[in-house]
């Protein structure tokens, strides 16, 4: 479980509940998101079932019909994992293994298993080991059914421990010394981020896979891995980068999700630290994106949660070379024309105008418009530096007052 393995394709369903009265459009697009989620980690999607209900099952979360109708499905498509959406109770888990007799895994376990394929240095995986380790915990019981009734008599009296008794206390102490690890790496990685003098911190936030490391590595000229994969990042890189004279630390930050599990939020807390602790932060959202307006909220909400949201920020919507409106008949008096029909021009006036001027329209990998960001975060940058440092302002010019360079 917490070890990495190697990654096989298998064959998989996702399952989602539209509940009470809720939006199937809005579960539809977390099943595609689920999907993404599950061919990042080495599953082929073969059907996707949604199922309407006032309320979650307490003993299998979904209705009994559409369980048989799952089953068929699995008995005929040879499928070996059903990744649900939303997070099972440890009993809901078990009971459904028991039913499909396959792999049930929720949306929090799957981004969990993606964590310890990506986690490259010892401190990141120590991180998901730790959530993996309290994600754990209460399932035990699942893994030893065949213990579930000690039973008595000949050889089975006198003291001692139950197997899972005895797994629930290595556990327990396996998390207390996580725990006491991360606290000295994070005194560590603190001591590290108060080393970096009196430059200013810029920290990239935004959504998993909207090209966070792709544009550190353009504007930082380093190579950040960078792939069209969720969470290709995890461990947090630093850059010190210099536009026209001014130079500041650039950090890229492992990507947000709806629906993050709390395990995650608490485990990477030093990672969030560089967030935290940073001047100014630039989101970035992948405008090509069906759903970008959601992937703002879910960053913003993430940043209220670790108390970053009032930090100056600059908006950077990448991938514009990507973004595709649909054509628009004007003779069509069924169909109104709106969001999706706009251009980029025509996004930039709207809500989005009221940002000011902290807005780039951007291509991180073309590198269109690169100077606008740059000119852009150069302004933002020199602000918070005359500010901190007025006795040397006259050494960084105006951004207007001379040209940068691609």
């Amino acid at each position: 479980m917490i070890e990495n393995k190697k990654i096989f394709y298998e064959n998989s369903i996702v399952v989602g509940a539209v509940i009470n009265n809720g939006s199937a459009i809005i579960v539809n697009e977390f099943l595609d998101e689920l999907c993404f989620l599950a061919e990042t980690a080495g599953g082929k999607v073969l059907r996707r079932f949604i199922q309407k209900l006032e309320k979650p099952n307490p003993k299998t979360f979904i209705g009994s019909g559409k369980i048989q109708e799952i089953q068929f499905f699995i008995k005929n498509n040879d499928i070996s994992s059903v990744i649900f959406d939303d997070e099972l109770s440890p009993s809901q888990q078990l009971n459904l293994e028991k039913i499909f007799r396959c792999k049930i895994i929720d949306r929090t376990g799957l981004i969990l298993d993606i964590f310890a394929q990506r986690a490259k240095t010892s401190y990141a995986k120590t991180q998901v080991q730790l959530a993996q380790y309290e994600y754990l915990m209460p399932r035990l019981k699942g893994l030893w059914t065949h213990l579930e009734r000690q039973k008595g008599g000949i050889g089975m009296r006198g003291p001692g421990e139950t197997e899972i008794e005895t797994d629930r206390r290595i556990v327990r102490d396996k998390i207390s010394l996580l725990k006491s690890k991360i606290k000295t790496i994070d005194k560590q990685m603190s001591v590290q981020r108060g080393n970096r003098g009196k430059l200013i911190r810029v920290a990239l936030v935004g959504y998993t896979n909207v090209g966070k490391s792709t544009l550190m590595n353009t504007v930082s000229k380093s190579d950040v891995f960078a792939e069209d994969k969720l969470f290709a990042t995890l461990d947090t890189t630093t850059r010190k980068v210099v536009i026209g004279n001014l130079p500041f630390l650039l950090g890229d930050t492992v990507g947000f999700i709806r629906k993050l599990p709390t395990q995650l939020i608490e485990s990477f807390k030093s990672t969030l630290d560089e967030v935290r602790e940073a001047d100014l932060l630039l989101h970035v959202v992948d405008i090509s994106h069906v759903n970008f307006k959601e992937h703002i909220e879910s960053v913003n909400n993430t940043l209220k949660e670790i108390n970053a949201q009032d930090k100056p920020l600059i908006m950077v919507f990448n991938k514009i070379d990507a973004y595709k409106r649909e054509s628009y008949d004007e003779s069509d008096l069924l169909n109104e024309y709106d969001e999706k029909n706009f251009t980029i021009e025509e996004w930039r006036d709207t809500w989005m105008s009221k940002i000011g001027n902290n807005v780039v329209f951007m291509s991180a990998t073309k590198k269109i418009n690169i100077n606008d960001f740059k000119k852009t975060v150069y302004r933002e940058v020199r602000k918070i530096h005359i500010k901190r440092y007025p006795y040397n302002n006259f050494l960084y010019p105006d951004v207007d007052n001379f040209e940068l360079n691609e």
